[in-house]
């Protein structure tokens, strides 16, 4: 596969290597189009060229899908401007966006399909076309379910904007099993607050005048426009409060940061429930008209004080006290942040929930500064009704497995567990979309068990991730300067909800192709292509039927904004709950066999001489998807282990010391970071790093993959997975 380069790359640097023997060898006749990124200085004297053109376009580095302007130059894109049009980026691109150019140039870049040739993990390949490709492609589904049944193919995907062709294909298909990112990502937090509000909330931040964060890290995991939005309030006033056991970006922003002990937020939140219904300290009318169970909720909270508190979280009592005085009396412009992702504990979802509740008796419903709820905008599609096969099982595979899941979403670990168990029945196929849990569930070595189990793996990636590595196709992906895509909906609180597409900005390099085109041919070779009869701009048709006017502004702005209101719009309105009220006590939970109000179960000490293993975020790394990118990897070309001087000192460990981690499930070795931003008993380390596909040149055998390393853990609700659960050792190995 080449020489393995470790060494960060500048842009010019990458140019460089672009002549190299080694690197024209992978990209062969393209490598012209990649060394016109290289601006020739007297070109920048010149004016414009006649064929320099710019397009809008949106960021696909990670589900914040930003506006940008793409310039373009000779048919290559050498710059990406943010669009001024999208409110929700508020006039700004990150770090990650502006990389987006890398998805397209990357010289590690999947460029032709791909047979597998030796044994799986081997790495050797055999280039074959297209129709080759697809022809084996649908022979190989066709075999798996005429003798497993349908349902024996896994489908998966990650999150970006053509993932719904994925669900649509499987379902004509006739396959139940879909597992999609969600499941390790934010399913508790959404099923806490759909129970409780009937939705998934945004967080009215700009306007808030009070927000505690528990775990988020909004100045470092960006999230649009909250991130953006977080500076602003409190550089207009707003208080910020943190949570976390790491001192983080937004913990250096905050006006007061707890070092809170991992797995006692839910005793801190109830907590201050316990101080605002004590006190009084709430709207009375408020709690009366729009929420049900409180009475229920003020006893069972009773038991629930800031000194009993103290002793589970390690935050003072007179703090918490403190800080549910001050909230309540911003309240309604207060604000317990409902993050986005939350999979840490095995009781995650009830965690969430309290945070969910809090926010119910602050009032802060559908309210400036506080939690709004989506703009009712309706986006059809093309109809259809999947046919029925009647050999398929009843249900999914991991059906029932956790009383509380998302079908449309399923439990990944809860999948897993199925196919090496063969229970209730044989999944033997797997069809994999733009996802690599390879490098993102927990335990790898049970996902490399699982895929012994399988019989036919396919994989479609910009880039050939560790699950591509382990796969029997692999097919390359268009990047999403590449791609035409469908109509999406672009939600951000106060920035209200704007309609976004868009077209291809260069053309697609090499052999790539789209996923909608790719699951269209076969759908053709499966004889379902009635499902699939449409092309991209007549499924656009159909999802603005009710906006007329919405393509032209759409190409004339980039973006279209319907002008719906922000605030108010579940006034004299039921909500989407089974009182058609904030639930603080859950009916649905109740009957799910599960606490209708959260219940405080102390979370396991950390053993001696061992330390909770928690994951976190970056600002240029979206989870383990841009490590190998050739500009964000300069930035960060490797992850560490963050240790507390006082343990490090014992162990004799210093920064940049070769350590070894230590889990039940797995060891790795990488570079000690010894920081007082960490809790003695706590350990912390980025994903994404230690990658087993030699084709990631940068990120391949360099740091430590996390996930060989945690423990297969889930929320007991949801089957989401719990990756703050597992306890490890730490060597010294060298200096």
């Amino acid at each position: 596969m080449g020489v393995i380069n470790k060494r960060p790359l500048s842009r010019r640097t990458f140019l460089k290597l672009g002549s190299a023997t080694t690197i024209s060898a992978a990209i062969g006749s393209q490598t012209k189009i990649l060394r016109a990124l290289e601006i020739d200085k007297s070109a920048k004297k010149k004016s414009h060229s006649s064929n320099e053109t710019s397009h809008f376009s949106f960021c696909g580095m990670c589900v914040n899908t930003c506006a940008l302007i793409a310039r373009v130059r000779d048919g290559v894109a050498y710059k990406l401007d943010p669009n001024p049009n999208f409110k929700k980026s508020r006039g700004m691109l990150c770090a990650r966006g502006n990389a987006g150019l890398m998805a397209c140039y990357n010289p590690d870049r999947l460029k032709t399909p791909l047979l597998r040739q030796g044994e799986r993990g081997e790495g050797k390949w055999k280039r074959i076309s297209w129709d080759e490709a697809l022809d084996l492609l649908a022979n190989k589904l066709t075999e798996i379910s005429k003798k497993y049944t349908r349902c024996g193919v896994l489908f998966s995907h990650g999150e970006d904007t053509q993932m719904g062709f994925v669900d649509r294909f499987a379902e004509v298909f006739g396959s139940y099993n879909i597992a999609s990112h969600e499941s390790q990502c934010f399913n508790t937090t959404v099923r806490a607050y759909v129970d409780t509000f009937g939705e998934y909330p945004f967080a009215d931040i700009l306007n808030t005048k009070y927000i505690i964060m528990a775990g988020a890290n909004r100045a470092e995991a960006f999230f649009t426009p909250d991130t953006i939005d977080l500076v602003t309030a409190v550089k207009n006033g707003a208080k910020l409060v943190v949570l976390d056991p790491r001192f983080t970006k937004t913990a250096a922003i905050a006006h007061e940061w707890y070092p809170i002990k991992p797995g006692t937020d839910m005793a801190f939140t109830l907590a201050l429930i316990h101080v605002i219904i004590k006190e009084n300290l709430y709207d009375k009318d408020f709690i009366r008209n729009r929420t049900y169970g409180f009475e229920k909720l003020a006893e069972h909270v009773q038991q629930y004080t800031p000194q009993w508190a103290e002793g589970q979280c390690e935050i003072p009592a007179k703090s918490i006290e403190k800080i549910a005085k001050e909230m309540a009396k911003a309240a309604p412009k207060a604000i317990f942040y409902p993050g986005r992702r939350n999979s840490f504990y095995e009781d995650s979802t009830q965690i969430a929930r309290a945070g969910a509740i809090l926010n119910g008796i602050l009032g802060n419903w559908d309210t400036e500064g506080g939690l709004l709820g989506k703009p009712h905008i309706r986006l059809p599609q093309p109809d259809y009704t999947a046919p029925f096969y009647d050999d398929n099982p009843e249900d999914r595979a991991d059906a029932e497995s956790v009383p509380m899941m998302f079908e449309e979403t399923g439990s990944f670990s809860k999948m897993r567990e199925a196919i090496i168990a063969e229970k209730p029945y044989p999944i033997k196929g797997w069809f994999n979309y733009h996802l690599n849990p390879m490098m993102s569930i927990p335990d790898q070595s049970k996902t490399l068990e699982m895929i012994d189990h399988l019989e036919f793996i396919c994989t479609v990636d910009i880039i050939m991730s560790d699950t591509a590595w382990m796969s029997d196709l692999v097919l390359p992906a268009q990047a999403h300067l590449e791609r035409k895509d469908p109509v999406i909906i672009e939600p951000g609180a106060s920035a209200c909800g704007c309609l976004v597409y868009h077209d291809p900005v260069i053309k697609p390099l090499f052999e790539a192709k789209s996923i909608f085109w790719i699951l269209k041919e076969l759908s053709k070779r499966l004889k379902l292509e009635e499902y699939f009869n449409f092309d991209i701009d007549e499924f656009r048709k159909v999802q603005l039927k009710h906006f007329p006017e919405a393509d032209k502004a759409i190409r004339e702005k980039g973006v279209y904004d319907p002008g719906l209101p922000v605030y108010g719009i579940y006034q004299g309105k039921r909500l989407k709950t089974s009182t058609g009220k904030i639930e603080l006590y859950s009916p649905r939970y109740e009957e799910a066999g599960a606490d209708p109000l959260p219940v405080y179960r102390p979370p396991q000490d950390v053993p001696p001489g061992k330390f909770r293993l928690v994951v976190g975020r970056t600002a240029i790394y979206t989870h383990n998807t841009t490590q190998n990118n050739p500009w964000l990897h300069e930035l960060t070309p490797t992850n560490t282990l963050w240790i507390h001087p006082d343990p490090a000192s014992k162990l004799g460990i210093k920064t940049g010391d070769l350590v070894e981690v230590e889990s039940p499930v797995g060891k790795e070795k990488i570079l000690a970071e010894v920081t007082e931003g960490i809790r003695p008993d706590t350990t912390f380390m980025l994903s994404g790093f230690g990658s087993m596909s030699k084709s990631m040149r940068l990120v391949y055998n360099n740091g430590a993959c996390i996930t060989r390393l945690l423990e297969d853990k889930i929320d007991k609700l949801t089957g989401t997975v719990a990756m703050h659960e597992t306890f490890v050792t730490i060597r010294k190995v060298r200096s």
